[in-house]
């Protein structure tokens, strides 16, 4: 089983978690024929897809969603605030599907649980994904990591977790004042910081693969997210590359969890 992230940033979000037979979307922040093109340069074409699971009604999260329930009969899976709150245009009631917090829902063998994050939205979660051998969670859009975002996240394999901005660079850029508090509250995104600190902690509970995503294009650079969270690790006393891979998810392109050298 591994993630892709198809796109990564606060422009629009997708993931892909697939073991070569099940598919399952997470978010789609762009047009359907744009996560079409995406889904078919990994050999998954739309129809392949067993379901879509959404964390929050937001648009980078949710712009085509509607669009490929409706044209591949796609079921949506989605918290009760999430779907009501969401505008994915007409989708039959059969395809809608809502879930609860901390429930495992079984998709072909693959078990997805959705775990509360801290975002300014309805009913925002992440998601863990258990094939019995191998655990992936994506924690993204979320303000604050509090314990119980830990504990789920606590054992994952491979984790694509929020590594939003670098504070100076928020604090002292071109935003109004207000965004910039929204940003930095709990129930904002995570600073490159925090996203540090929550990556040693996951290290230390058996993580072995590493994304940081969901950057600000305006607030943030890949290299200046990547190098917080390896000095971070290093002058912890984990070895990058060797205890853990570490990357950033693209903001345009698709990426894909990379092996321990």
């Amino acid at each position: 089983m591994k993630l892709y992230s198809i796109i990564s940033s606060s422009s629009g979000n997708c993931s892909l978690i697939t073991d070569g037979k099940i598919n399952i979307l997470v978010d789609c922040g762009m047009s359907g024929k744009r996560a079409t093109e995406n889904l078919e340069k990994l050999a998954v074409s739309p129809n392949r897809l067993n379901a879509i699971f959404v964390t929050h009604e937001h648009i980078d999260h949710t712009k085509g969603v509607g669009i490929l329930a409706r044209k591949y009969n796609i079921p949506v899976f989605a918290t009760h605030g999430t779907h009501i709150n969401s505008d994915f245009g007409k989708i039959s009631d059969e395809l809608i599907n809502e879930v609860s917090t901390d429930i495992t829902y079984d998709v072909s063998g693959i078990g997805v649980t959705p775990f509360s994050i801290s975002h300014d939205a309805s009913d925002p979660c992440g998601y863990i994904f258990d094939n019995g051998k191998k655990r992936i969670a994506i924690a993204t859009d979320t303000g604050i990591i509090t314990q119980g975002i830990l504990s789920h996240l606590s054992g994952c394999h491979s984790v694509l977790l929020e590594s939003n901005h670098d504070i100076d660079m928020l604090r002292f850029g071109e935003y109004p004042f207000a965004l910039k508090q929204r940003i930095l509250s709990d129930i904002g995104h995570l600073s490159n910081k925090v996203a540090a600190e929550t990556a040693l902690e996951l290290v230390k509970s058996g993580t072995k693969q590493l994304m940081l995503g969901h950057l600000s294009e305006k607030n943030n650079m890949p290299d200046i997210a990547q190098m917080e969270t390896y000095n971070y690790l290093t002058d912890n006393g984990v070895k990058v590359g060797d205890d853990v891979t570490l990357q950033i998810a693209d903001r345009c392109k698709i990426t894909a969890f990379k092996d321990i050298d």
